[in-house]
C-alpha cells in the first residue's frame, strides 16, 4: 500500500512496531476521523482519498475517488477484526448511494484490503454484520490502492478552533462547531441509530 504524505510517513514511525493499518470508507471522512479517534489503540487517523484513477484528488473535486481514512492502530491493543467490527457498526451497510445526507461515489462506503489476511478478516466481519442485520451488506471489500490524504485544513477538523468566515452553518463558527452542526443536520447519527440500535458505538 502506497501512501504520498510525509507526514503520514512521520506517523507511521510513531507507532509501535507490532501496528497495522486499516483503510475504509464510510461518508463524509470528518466523521470516520473523529469516530475512530476515539478508540483505545488507534493513532492518528489520516483523512484522504482512494480507490480512483485522477492522479490529484481534492476535497470537493476527488474525480473517481472516494473520501475514505486510515486508521493506525496498535495491535497489541485491538484487532482489524475488531476495527471493522466498530466500522461496519458506525455506517449505513445498506446504502450504495452514498452515506446519509451525502450522496454519489465519493461518499459509498468500502473497505481496502492489503493482502489474503486482511480480505479473510473483511469477509468476515461483513459477515458478521449481514447476519446481525439480517440483510445484504452493499459495502465492497477492494485491493488497496494508491492513498491520497488531503490537505491539512480538512485533518482533525472535528476538534479544531479555527473559525470559518462563512459556512452553511454561520458565520465565524469554529470548525469543532462546524462539524457538530453539520453531522446532526446530515442525519448520521439517527440513521446508524435506526439501524443498529444499542449496537452502534459512535452514535450520540
Amino acid at each position: 500500500m502506497k501512501y504520498l504524505s510525509i507526514a503520514a510517513a512521520l506517523t507511521m514511525l510513531a507507532l509501535p512496531a507490532h501496528a497495522d493499518t486499516a483503510l475504509v470508507a464510510g461518508g463524509c471522512f470528518w466523521c470516520v476521523e473523529a469516530d475512530f479517534e476515539s478508540v483505545e489503540g488507534v493513532g492518528d487517523v489520516v483523512s484522504g482519498f482512494t480507490g480512483g484513477t485522477t492522479t490529484t484528488p481534492q476535497y470537493r473535486a476527488s474525480g473517481d475517488h472516494i473520501e475514505a481514512v486510515r486508521i493506525p492502530f496498535d495491535e497489541s491493543a485491538i484487532s482489524y477484526a475488531e476495527i471493522l467490527d466498530l466500522y461496519f457498526r458506525s455506517i449505513d451497510p445498506l446504502d450504495a448511494g452514498g452515506q446519509f445526507c451525502d450522496r454519489g461515489l465519493e461518499y459509498t462506503t468500502a473497505i481496502w484490503v492489503d493482502g489474503p489476511e486482511q480480505r479473510a478478516t473483511a469477509e468476515a466481519a461483513k459477515a458478521r454484520a449481514e447476519a446481525e442485520l439480517g440483510q445484504q451488506i452493499v459495502t465492497p471489500i477492494l485491493n488497496a490502492d494508491t492513498f491520497y490524504p488531503v490537505g491539512d485544513y480538512h485533518q482533525d477538523y472535528y476538534k479544531s478552533d479555527d473559525r470559518l468566515a462563512f459556512s452553511s452553518v454561520g458565520i465565524a463558527v469554529p470548525k469543532r462547531e462546524a462539524y457538530k452542526r453539520y453531522r446532526a443536520g446530515c442525519g448520521r447519527d439517527a440513521r446508524v441509530r435506526a439501524i443498529w440500535g444499542d449496537a452502534a458505538p459512535f452514535a450520540k
